[in-house]
């Protein structure tokens, strides 16, 4: 067929779009926002790339399918021409389920937080023992591809690896993707409330994580954070087998032991038996809770432990997780997509804990539709206290009505309030300014945004050398 997708560049829009061409479609995008790293992932799997939305980008003949990304909305130039046309149009997550998932063993990673990273583990782990699952993934895993990759395609199996997310699935769906995953395996680490521009509240996403584990067949298998209160109350929803994974005593998959320094080691505890030490690159209970996910999945489809045990401890990581950008005069830059204020909060105690006695900074964009709100106004407070500089940009949202917004002011009032140090920069200039011109030797500089940030990153990194 030939396929056009309107906003490729966002992530999981540009995985779909090389998956499609390697299922031997022909394969077009367009988008307005076209900036690396999917700009060049496109590139690099020779897909075209259209520069903003116009009616001739459709052409003619007519595309057999146009997918439409969630963040298209009625007045985009192309998604009216679909429709005066009458073109056949669908979204990411059916276009996904249709092309790829329904003769598939669907293991779907879901959870408000940590299911890129958590989907990067268990995709890499089958494929470390040998598994060769497909992957899909909403972010950039370093075991795949020499430069990283976000998805893998598996040749000799069924396993499909997938990204749940509990995001809408387009202007005309406004239920969460991972409803049209078919998921023969869902994993839930935990659940919060977030997508404060889709959900209302906590019950409205907490409905849309029980239609999840609603959906897999008794055979199948539902993994629960269970130290996640939200996650662990699934139990009551599912018809599916259950295990539980976490650092609580009451988990069936629990980690103890737990020991962080350059690398992470815990041991594996299963109904009371000890499977032994693991090991990994990554930082934080969090990703210990992540592998544990991974390692049980690994588990579940047939795979030998040692297989596995060796898979994690060549983990490369994702993109954006906490990655080091680069060190100049002894100061290290990170780069990290945290957004939410566990996410922060889960980072910095993670940094600290494994550099001890350091200075951290805390560079933090309020981007994303929750992130921008006032509903976390005092819980960045309690999360960046971990920090000691925080420095807050400009809320990135302007069409916010100023009672709902997230105050900046009062961010840093709070902060102070907390013996912590902290500031609001309006820009990206100023803001390197000030921290290049204050950072010493030692620091850890974690940039936390879910958005380019200006490029801030590399431009800190110059600013910092010169």
């Amino acid at each position: 067929m030939r396929i056009h997708l309107i906003g490729v560049c966002g992530t999981a829009m540009a995985t779909l779009a090389a998956l499609l061409k390697h299922r031997g479609h022909d394969v077009s995008g367009s988008d307005e926002h076209v900036y690396p790293p999917m700009s060049d992932f496109l590139a690099a799997e020779q897909i075209d790339v259209l520069h903003g939305y116009k009616p001739e980008h459709i052409g003619w003949p007519a595309p057999d399918l146009v997918v439409i990304g969630n963040a298209i909305s009625r007045g985009n130039p192309e998604l009216e021409t679909v429709l005066d046309r009458g073109l056949r149009y669908a979204s990411l997550p059916e276009t996904i389920r249709n092309e790829f998932l329904w003769n598939a063993n669907s293991i779907v990673i879901a959870g408000t937080h940590g299911k890129t990273t958590t989907t990067a583990l268990t995709g890499w782990l089958l494929t470390a023992a040998g598994a060769d699952p497909t992957v899909l993934i909403g972010g950039i895993a370093r075991n795949f591809g020499a430069d990283g990759a976000s998805y893998r395609i598996g040749k000799h199996s069924n396993h499909f690896v997938i990204e749940g997310d509990e995001y809408d699935s387009a202007y005309f769906d406004k239920s969460a993707k991972f409803l049209k995953y078919l998921p023969d395996v869902a994993v839930v680490n935990n659940i919060e409330f977030d997508h404060a521009d889709i959900y209302a509240d906590i019950d409205e996403v907490l409905l849309a994580f029980r239609r999840l584990v609603n959906l897999v067949p008794r055979k199948g298998l539902t993994l629960l954070g269970v130290d996640s209160p939200n996650a662990a109350a699934l139990v009551k929803h599912t018809q599916s087998r259950v295990q539980t994974f976490g650092l609580s005593p009451e988990a069936e998959w629990r980690a103890v032991e737990v020991t962080t320094g350059e690398r992470t080691t815990f041991h594996v505890i299963r109904r009371g038996s000890d499977l032994g030490e693991f090991a990994m690159p990554l930082l934080g209970d969090h990703n210990v809770r992540n592998a544990l996910a991974a390692i049980a999945v690994g588990i579940h489809v047939g795979l030998p432990l040692e297989r596995l045990r060796r898979g994690l401890s060549e983990f490369k990581g994702v993109k954006r997780r906490l990655e080091v950008v680069g060190e100049a005069r002894g100061i290290t830059i990170y780069d990290d997509f945290a957004h939410h204020p566990t996410a922060v909060d889960e980072t910095l105690k993670a940094v600290r804990r494994a550099s001890p006695g350091k200075r951290i900074w805390a560079i933090f964009e309020p981007r994303s539709a929750s992130s921008c709100r006032s509903v976390f106004q005092d819980d960045f407070a309690r999360a960046f206290a971990g920090a000691d500089q925080v420095v807050i940009a400009t809320v990135a949202k302007s069409n916010i009505p100023p009672d709902q917004r997230l105050s900046e002011s009062k961010l840093v009032a709070d902060l102070g309030a907390r013996n912590v140090s902290a500031r609001h920069l309006p820009d990206v200039d100023t803001i390197i300014k000030a921290v290049a011109g204050e950072a010493r030797d030692g620091d850890l500089i974690v940039i936390m945004s879910n958005g380019g940030f200006g490029g801030i990153h590399r431009k800190l990194l110059s600013a910092i050398q010169s």
